[in-house]
């Protein structure tokens, strides 16, 4: 990996890592009206971002055009109202590991969709690391119990999940991590609004709930969004995606710490299993047989070649630089 991918990289698991610790702060806000707390959520979100992601940004956001507005409504409809909609919906009649599992496949469904549109195939690396991560999050969720309503609203959220990756593709390059950020979370904030206002309304939060809120405001989405985007203008769709597996290894993993889980042996192993479908897929893995290679290969001198592929600079398969379950 080059320095580019490394960051991305790095980018994309504090992202996740967040999100994933966030889980606990949602515990809170189960009784807190859902749509409510999104626009609440999303709304402090893009208060904080626009002030920074303004300044020099306004030439970007008028020369956007109509499609790529629609793109940005969408991500904030699908990607994150819609997703979060789905997910409480599948968790009244499902266990929350339900969709958290099949959220846990958007690595799958990503790493097979995107080469597909590009018309190439897709790669072995990115689809059999995508597989492990997926197998890791199974292990660390396990499965539970649920019916057919359940089952279709945890397949919706998985649909969220990948929308939220794919949608904003075409979208990180004009913008920018920051931007684009900011313009997805004053939608959702809007949008969420709009549903609030047709359904359970809005009401002060107690103090644990606006903590929650604050939490899931400043670190899930402003943190946790702008470095989600970095990584894929880094690292391209595919291989970012990949890490999505670590939400459920970082709430399996920071549960204990305020007694709401334990951590036992499946999410050990399903944590280490999500670790080596992100080495294998990201390329970390041929990166650190390339430097062997560098340092063992044939003529001992100064003049040593690069194995060929070692190397990833920019996004697998040459798409375009782009950029489970309550999360978003």
């Amino acid at each position: 990996m080059n320095s580019s991918s490394r960051s991305g990289a790095l980018f994309a698991a504090v992202a996740c890592v967040l999100v994933g610790a966030s889980f606990t702060a949602g515990g809170a806000l189960v009784h807190y009206p859902h749509a409510g707390g999104q626009a609440l959520r999303y709304g402090a979100a893009f208060l904080l971002l626009a002030g920074p992601a303004c300044r020099g940004g306004s030439g970007r956001l008028r020369a956007l055009g109509v499609r790529r507005w629609a793109l940005v409504a969408a991500v904030a409809a699908v990607g994150m109202v819609g997703f979060n909609l789905s997910v409480l919906a599948a968790e009244r009649t499902a266990q929350p590991a339900v969709p958290g599992v099949l959220v846990g496949c958007a690595p799958v469904v990503v790493a097979v969709l995107v080469p597909l549109a590009a018309g190439r195939r897709p790669g072995r690396a990115v689809t059999g690391g995508a597989v492990l991560v997926a197998a890791g999050a199974f292990a660390v969720q396990g499965w539970g119990g649920t019916d057919g309503r359940g089952l279709a609203w945890s397949v919706a959220a998985l649909g969220g999940e990948v929308g939220f990756a794919l949608l904003a593709a075409p979208l990180v390059r004009p913008l920018g991590p920051l931007l684009l950020s900011t313009c997805v979370c004053g939608f959702a904030a809007v949008e969420a609004a709009v549903l609030a206002a047709v359904g359970d309304g809005f009401r002060t939060p107690t103090g644990p709930e606006a903590l929650a809120l604050g939490w899931q405001a400043v670190v899930a989405t402003v943190i946790g969004f702008v470095c989600w985007y970095a990584g894929f203008q880094r690292l391209g769709t595919e291989r970012a995606t990949l890490f999505s597996g670590l939400i459920p290894v970082s709430a399996a993993l920071t549960a204990p710490v305020v007694s709401v889980g334990t951590l036992g042996a499946g999410q050990l192993a399903g944590s280490a299993l999500v670790a080596a479908g992100v080495a294998v897929g990201s390329g970390a893995l041929r990166g650190v047989r390339g430097v062997r290679g560098r340092a063992y290969g044939s003529g001992g001198g100064s003049a040593l070649r690069e194995a060929p592929g070692t190397a990833l600079g920019g996004p697998a398969g040459g798409e375009e630089p782009v950029p489970a379950a309550r999360r978003r």
